[in-house]
């Protein structure tokens, strides 16, 4: 017998960034409690066919699925959330459906037919949503449709989910999250633009089945009765949506209005009795959240944060999540500051503000800009013993200063920045120059997951192996290897290991292979905590599960706090 899969697509009113993701993410979490095997799927109606060439302070962070596929930071917060390994076909944008309609076009796979936008494409997203749905095994499929109800953008999304509720109107719900603002000189909610979102999308032959009403404050019966009024909805289908201080209380919000038992019963699904432990422990990390007994000061040093006037931190999401994930563990509160790196390169006296700090992160990044003050703030770290993680392009910052500073090569650089220095001790991969000289840049790095052997008795073999052996459910640590996700261009270039080595520098985890250095440290006799790691260690690290060198490095600012 076929098995039904029910589906929930998601949708935006009144602003951009109104919560659809944690929305999404949540939904799934309280489902998946009730016993409902739960996927996601995140649909972006921009033309690129994927993430991997935006610049971070565009779209914000780009997040790598474990086959490689470069997409939108919502699709971190599903895995987080639901504690799954999704692929790429969870994930789509108008540019990738568009791209396959062509392709089936270009094969004669219409057999001649007149191809249409409406209804091939329509037909294509819901042939990638059911596919999903089928890959999984899933009961339940929540679909966030990005962008806001009235733009023309995703006009093509809607209708597919329009079509699929015609199809099978039992099997398909639509929630919408529109924001109530609550205007200063007013001092009172006004539902009034969500009203209007709600009609913007009956115009597109949708009601919505429940409203989640964004405000800074909880909503009042009154407006609950007034929406339901005037956007056609039983009251109890209104769900208040506060701001809260962590969005891991999200979830527990949604359940105080009884969602998941509403969900249930709208999709016609027997959904289990909660499951009390997994709910309680992730109470108990909400908690965590908000009752660290002390803090942990983090400097996050990068130069993807400045959008205008203000402070893009999604640039970083899963570092900052990884972040707090330990920390929580830990029972500590982290204080993150954001750091231009080229601030250290034009005032190099402003180092000596990072001793006030606990520890530093350099994470992933491209190009020039900046670099210099990089490798300042690295040789920083490193003589005055602060705990510092760096992340891929942190590695490689960490490998350079070594090189000059300890190997006395003033020079050392990575192609990326300087071609033409005598020793490039990160240089391109052999199996990116193709990509490099055809100017191939999309979705051809080395991506997704791969397998590194880590050296006994190191920083990094301890953190995974110590005496609590590390337990993630993303990726495998058996025999010494791990598994970890990639996202890079250049690698350290293997006729300077020996020498870096011979001056102390640990490469404690290379590929299989042996040929590829994935982890670089100091031993601990010689710093605290000074790591770096090829590879993105932040997209394994989940609420309940931190990862283990993130927790290393949290344990390492402890003690320097200490001191």
């Amino acid at each position: 017998m076929k098995k039904e899969i029910k589906y929930i697509f998601v949708v935006g009113g009144v602003i951009s960034g109104v919560g659809k993701g944690i929305t999404v993410s949540s939904i799934g979490l309280i489902l998946k409690n009730r016993g409902l095997n739960v996927t996601a799927i995140k649909i972006d109606p921009y033309i690129n066919v994927d993430a991997g060439t935006m610049n971070p302070t565009e779209h914000g962070e780009v997040f790598v699925l474990s086959d490689g596929d470069e997409t939108d930071q919502d699709m971190g917060n599903y895995e987080r959330f639901l504690d799954l390994n999704l692929t790429r076909i969870n994930y789509m944008t108008t540019g990738r459906v568009y791209k396959t309609v062509i392709e089936k076009e270009r094969n004669l796979e219409y057999k001649g037919k007149c191809v249409q936008v409406v209804p091939d494409i329509p037909f294509e997203v819901i042939d990638r949503i059911k596919k999903a749905g089928r890959n999984a095994n899933a009961d339940v499929v929540v679909i966030e449709i990005g962008g806001t109800v009235g733009e023309y953008e995703n006009i093509l999304f809607l209708e597919a989910a329009r079509m699929m509720k015609i199809e099978n109107p039992k099997d398909v719900i639509f929630v919408m999250v529109s924001y109530l603002p609550t205007p200063s000189k007013v001092g009172e909610m006004k539902t009034k633009p969500t009203q209007h979102a709600v009609r913007a999308l009956n115009a597109s032959g949708i009601q919505p089945d429940f409203l989640l009403a964004r405000g800074e404050t909880n909503l009042d019966e009154k407006r609950k009765e007034k929406l339901s009024v005037f956007c056609s909805m039983s009251a109890d289908r209104v769900i208040s949506a506060p701001d809260v201080d962590s969005i891991y209380d999200i979830p527990l919000n949604f359940e105080k209005e009884r969602l998941s038992d509403k969900l249930c019963d709208i999709l016609g699904v027997v959904c289990k009795k909660p499951n009390i432990a997994s709910w309680n422990a992730w109470k108990k990390f909400a908690r965590q959240a908000h009752n660290g007994k002390d803090t942990v000061k983090i400097a996050m040093i990068g130069k993807y944060f400045e959008t205008g006037d203000f402070i893009l931190s999604d640039s970083y999401l899963s570092v900052i999540e990884a972040i707090k994930y330990s920390s929580y563990a830990q029972n500590r509160k982290p204080i993150i500051s954001w750091l231009n790196s080229s601030d250290f390169e034009k005032n190099p006296a402003k180092l000596k503000e990072l001793k006030k700090y606990d520890g530093i992160i350099i994470p992933g990044g491209f190009g020039s800009r900046g670099v210099e003050g990089k490798l300042n703030v690295v040789k920083f770290a490193r003589e005055n013993k602060i705990p510092y993680f760096g992340l891929c392009y942190g590695m490689q910052m960490m490998v350079i200063e070594y090189a000059r500073n300890v190997l006395k090569l003033k020079d050392a650089n990575t192609r990326e920045v300087n071609p033409s220095s005598k020793n490039i001790v990160i240089d391109v991969m052999e199996s990116q120059k193709e990509h490099l000289k055809n100017n191939s840049y999309g979705g051809s790095m080395r991506l997704g997951e791969y397998k590194a052997i880590l050296r006994k008795d190191t920083v990094a073999y301890d953190a995974y192996y110590g005496k609590k052996p590390a337990r993630n459910a993303t990726h495998s640590v058996a025999g010494g290897e791990i598994i970890e996700r990639h996202r890079h261009r250049y690698e350290v270039n293997p006729s300077f290991v020996g020498d870096l080595e011979a001056k102390g520098l640990v490469f404690s985890g290379r590929s299989p292979g042996g040929d590829l250095m994935e982890i670089a440290e100091l031993p601990k006799n010689k710093h605290p905590f000074f790591l770096g790691t090829q590879f993105h260690p932040e997209f394994l690290a989940h609420p309940l599960l931190p990862h283990p060198l993130f927790t290393a490095f949290i344990k390492a600012c402890m003690g320097k706090k200490k001191k």
